[in-house]
């Protein structure tokens, strides 16, 4: 049986170096209109990235999916922002593709998320250093990994959420994996229900 991390994928990954914000910015411009380019900017390095095949669609969504799951039956509050840039001036400006406000909403989300299937060059997350996130999440290969933002303004890697203490991410990573998003969905809640 094929599950969703068989199935094969590219994306298209472009690295220009040396480039000014201002450069960026033009580049963004002409781009803006252009839904399949993901645009990250760190320090001079641009990557342009079009995904291509589903699996990084699939694996967003889902993990989306199972997070909201998550949050609705402990009752957590939380605000789904989505994959929107996050910028500071000048020298970072990034889009994960997915990200959540924990308790209240914010200007800048509690947790981004990001899905590596083809790594670039720029350290994704330096991208979120500037504003401060307090934890970027990044799935790879099937694998889940957390980094929590330090006192020191570091990100160090946790082996859980601090939002989520109760949540082990191999939980998530087995229904992640799961062919069909519908019954994985469906099954991680009972699971999580009866461990209330």
């Amino acid at each position: 049986m094929s599950t969703l991390l068989d199935q094969p994928t590219q994306e298209k990954l472009v690295i220009l170096r040396d480039i000014s914000w201002e450069q960026f910015k033009g580049i963004e411009a002409q781009l803006k209109d252009n839904r399949n380019v993901r645009l990250s900017y760190l320090s001079g390095i641009l990557e342009i990235m079009s995904p291509i095949g589903d699996k990084h669609e699939k694996v967003k969504t889902t993990l989306g999916y199972l997070l909201e799951a998550y949050m609705r039956v402990k009752g957590i509050r939380f605000y789904g922002r989505g994959g929107f840039t996050l910028e500071e001036q000048g020298t970072a400006s990034g889009t994960p593709d997915e990200s959540y406000c924990i308790g209240t909403d914010k200007e800048t989300p509690d947790i981004v998320i990001e899905i590596i299937v083809t790594s670039g060059t720029i350290n994704r997350k330096e991208l979120y250093k500037p504003k401060k996130v307090p934890e970027v999440w990044f799935w790879k290969s099937n694998e889940i990994k957390i980094f929590r933002l330090t006192e020191q303004s570091e990100y160090e890697e946790v082996d859980r959420s601090g939002f989520f203490p109760d949540l082990d991410p191999n939980l998530l990573l087995q229904y992640i994996a799961m062919p069909d998003q519908y019954d994985a969905v469906q099954e991680f809640e009972r699971v999580i229900r009866r461990t209330d």
